[in-house]
């Protein structure tokens, strides 16, 4: 569908900041409108780190929740110093009879994002705009779409008068793109005070999409790749730039990184990345879904490893990967560089080890002089399996949204997700995102990040779905 491009929601005016808007064409729901609005609302929020807008918008949430029914005993905002940035976490409790007997179950998404500077986009990034059949934004997908779409059903189910016969909580933090201190605090806090059965993640899984947008399957993240981040550094005593020097920092740096950047860690395989790639090597035309089919059956097939590795959507699942990603160097342009320094950020995946990685780094620069040193903790998490009753929910979902059963795939993320430390807490968490996307529309951290409308949409009624049946009546 291709529309007219316009701007979503009117004259809003959100702690200062403006959000535009028109009707939009589509007739919605009370439900539909009112999780637009969060939508909208909280995209206008610049949450990334050092703008100082995670307070506004956990005001916002917990101002829209108190509206619904929620008491403010319910409603816990906690303050956390990230990295010597300010943050805050909100954790939502919806008071079940017990009548279940059977332990809560807690549900993430981060209210955080990657920065967006807004001179480099088509669009103002903090506007939900909406053109051509996509919400354009920050965040639309990463991951304001999974704290809209559970705080609009927390509303939804409080205004309906339904009582659930065991305690939900929302557990949304505020630093998950950057030091993960409030995931952390919020994780630890949940184990000691809330002991849940499981924890479902919004902020992964998801559908996929083929070409013409018809469902391809449901990945359920049960896994993820351990991340984290490395300095190389180069140092050098300078001097001036009339006066070169056969040894230059930047230069040292350049060429540790191209090293770097010519190395290709092994290839890993597990029973669910082989399971992965076989389902969805039956989705996927063409060479590409040969290949993984290939590779599920040998995972030593040099050839389907060549074809999958091209694919940067898809490399992930076959083996740690280590890539630059921010430099620094020199103090003057008049001046050899005293230092040059770059962040390489390593997704690890299970089983290899965060040291082995570093000592992996250090000989693939061959060089003693560059010093390559671990940034902050790394949080390496254990594989979940999927509880039986999330398995049947899911699929009550998926039935309703799309008229017919689609396949469940296990995924393991190349990504991070605060579901990790979870994991690592002993606790089963399933990643199940109510978002749709084709491969190509996947711009998180990206330029022009977008969300299909439809989707957005028609993924409104998962979050119901699945707590009215594993905590209804």
């Amino acid at each position: 569908m291709t529309m007219k491009a316009f701007l979503l929601a009117g004259a809003l005016t959100i702690s200062g900041q403006a959000a535009a808007s028109e009707a939009s064409p589509r007739d919605l729901t009370e439900h539909e409108q009112r999780v637009h609005d969060i939508y909208r609302d909280i995209i206008a929020f610049r949450t990334a780190a050092g703008h100082g807008q995670m307070d506004e918008m956990v005001t916002y949430l917990t101002d829209r929740l108190a509206e619904a029914g929620f008491p403010d005993r319910d409603l816990m905002v906690t303050d956390y110093d990230s990295d010597g940035d300010a943050t805050q976490g909100l954790i939502v409790r919806y008071r079940g009879d017990g009548s279940s007997g059977a332990k809560p179950i807690v549900m993430l998404a981060h209210m955080d994002v990657v920065d967006a500077l807004p001179e480099d986009w088509e669009r103002d990034p903090f506007t939900l705009v909406e053109e051509d059949g996509y919400f354009f934004g920050r965040g639309t997908q990463d991951n304001k779409y999974g704290v809209a779409n559970l705080t609009g059903t927390f509303i939804r189910l409080k205004k309906e008068g339904w009582t659930p016969r065991r305690d939900l909580y929302l557990v949304f933090s505020g630093d998950e793109e950057t030091g993960m201190v409030s995931t952390r605090a919020q994780a630890k806090w949940v184990a000691d005070n809330v002991d849940p059965a499981y924890v479902l993640n919004s902020d992964a899984g998801g559908i996929g999409l083929a070409d013409d947008y018809s469902p391809l399957a449901q990945q359920v993240q049960l896994a993820e790749k351990t991340y984290v981040t490395f300095d190389i550094a180069a140092t050098n005593p300078g001097g001036h730039s009339s006066r070169p020097r056969n040894d230059n920092a930047i230069y040292d740096l350049a060429a540790a990184l191209t090293r770097i950047s010519q190395h290709r860690f092994p290839v890993r395989e597990s029973a669910l990345t082989r399971s992965y790639f076989a389902a969805m090597g039956q989705s996927i035309p063409g060479e590409l879904g040969a290949a993984m089919r290939a590779f599920a059956a040998d995972p030593s097939d040099a050839d389907a490893i060549d074809t999958i590795s091209a694919n940067p959507g898809f490399v992930g699942t076959l083996r740690t990967t280590c890539v630059a990603t921010m430099l620094k160097a020199g103090h003057a342009e008049n001046a050899l560089p005293q230092s040059a320094s770059a962040a390489v950020n390593c997704r690890v995946f299970p089983g290899e080890g965060v040291e082995s990685v570093k000592e992996t780094l250090e000989t693939v620069i061959g060089n003693e002089a560059i010093a390559v040193s671990q940034r902050s903790e790394a949080t390496e998490s254990p594989m979940s399996s999927l509880p039986d009753e999330v398995e049947a929910a899911l699929a009550k979902s998926l039935t309703a949204r799309f008229g017919k059963p689609i396949p469940m795939i296990p995924t393991m993320s190349s990504g991070g997700t605060d579901g990790m430390h979870y994991r690592a807490l002993g606790y089963e968490t399933v990643a199940i995102g109510a978002g749709a996307s084709r491969p190509q529309d996947i711009y998180a951290h990206g330029l022009n990040e977008r969300m299909r409308v439809d989707a957005f949409y028609d993924g409104l009624d998962h979050w119901s779905i699945v707590l009215k049946e594993l905590a209804g009546r």
